[in-house]
């Protein structure tokens, strides 16, 4: 899923080399995406040194980076996605605090 592939936590590498190919590019991408992130966080503002601190140990791959910012932005994502889904359901009920799963028919959110 999308998380997991934010994350670094994909576990699907694919069938074939051209697949593999997609999804080491893909890795690379995030990677140098991720450390642009992790320049701004460590270079700029009152908290660089403590971004610096807290990801000391994170900087090849930026997962501990990557988790937070999944973290602190996947309803901001699933939204982004979702935007143009009006009128859409989820493939499966989700919803529901009373026991009882409806389908998330709002864009495929819940109501609420």
């Amino acid at each position: 899923d999308t998380g997991d592939i934010i994350r670094g936590k994909d576990l699907y590498r694919g069938y074939d080399e051209k697949e593999k190919n997609r999804r080491d590019k893909l890795e690379d991408k995030l990677k140098e995406v991720f450390g642009n992130i992790y320049n701004e966080l460590t270079t700029s503002g009152k908290n660089g040194e403590a971004a610096k601190n807290h990801y000391e140990d994170d900087t090849k791959n930026y997962y501990q980076l990557r988790e937070d910012w999944w973290d602190a932005n996947r309803e901001t994502v699933w939204k982004a996605i979702t935007c143009n889904a009006g009128g859409s359901q989820y493939f499966r009920a989700t919803c529901g605090d009373s026991g009882r799963p409806s389908m998330a028919k709002n864009n495929c959110r819940c109501e609420g």
